[in-house]
Formats: C-alpha cells, sequence, structure tokens
C-alpha cells in the first residue's frame, strides 16, 4: 500500500506549524531537496536522503556543503534542547539522523499496525510504503 503526500501539503503543514516557509523538490529517487531563505545569505539548500528504514525507524543523511551542515546540526543541537517530541530524533555520527518514529505516543500505535518498506519521492510527492500487519 502506499500514501502520498505532495510537496505542496508537507509545505504547508510546515508553515502552518513553524511559520516558515521550506521549498521541497524532488532531489532523486530517495532524496528531497529542501531551500531555506536565510537573512544576508539567500536561499540555501540541502539534500537529505533516506538511507534506510529499521522497523519504525528511518535513517536519514544530509548534504549541502560545509556551512549549510554546520547550521543544520546547530538547529538539530537546539531542536534537541527546547521541543516537545525531540525524543524521537538521534543525532548519529557525520551527517547522519535517526528518527525512531516508535518512540512517539502517536505513532506507536500506527507502527503495531503497518510495517514500514520504503520512503521514496517523485517529481510531486513524498511517497510512504507500507504493508498491514496481521490482526
Amino acid at each position: 500500500m502506499q500514501f502520498n503526500l505532495t510537496y505542496s501539503e508537507v509545505g504547508q503543514f510546515i508553515l502552518d506549524k513553524t511559520g516558515k516557509e521550506l521549498p521541497l523538490a524532488y532531489g532523486g529517487p530517495h532524496t528531497l531537496r529542501i531551500s531555506y531563505k536565510v537573512p544576508l545569505m539567500g536561499s540555501v539548500g540541502l539534500d537529505v536522503n533516506v538511507d534506510r528504514i529499521n522497523g519504525s525507524d528511518i535513517f536519514l543523511s544530509y548534504g549541502g556543503g560545509a556551512g549549510v551542515e554546520f547550521m543544520v546540526r546547530t538547529a538539530l543541537g537546539q531542536f534537541k534542547k527546547q521541543q516537545q517530541g525531540a525524543d524521537i530524533l538521534d543525532i548519529l555520527d557525520g551527517n547522519r539522523l535517526m528518527l525512531a518514529l516508535g518512540r512517539s505516543s502517536q505513532l506507536s500505535p500506527v507502527f503495531d499496525r503497518i510495517t514500514l518498506k520504503d520512503i521514496h519521492f517523485d517529481e510531486h510527492s513524498l511517497i510512504v510504503d507500507f504493508v498491514p500487519k496481521s490482526i
């Protein structure tokens, strides 16, 4: 089974929750390109790759040049300290992250019922492949 979200739907959700506009674009079958306007610097880009999935854990990596990667690491560190729900994010070595979605009290019941198979992208959408578990 598949669940599709268009980039505009994801972007609108981010805007509604954070007040920040983050244009999203296709960067490859497992790569999402994110843009962000930084004061005095203009627009910077970041590629986020879905490297693998293990159960409810999603392993990601990101790249965008040394300056952008430094800003991302700094922002992620601040997020981990200040945001409710940040316990689902593990910052790994290098430019790698793990989203432990099963740690979320809201998402763990979902993973009791489905097996996540893949997350990939096309020109317009983020696509989540999953299979229902037998009950």
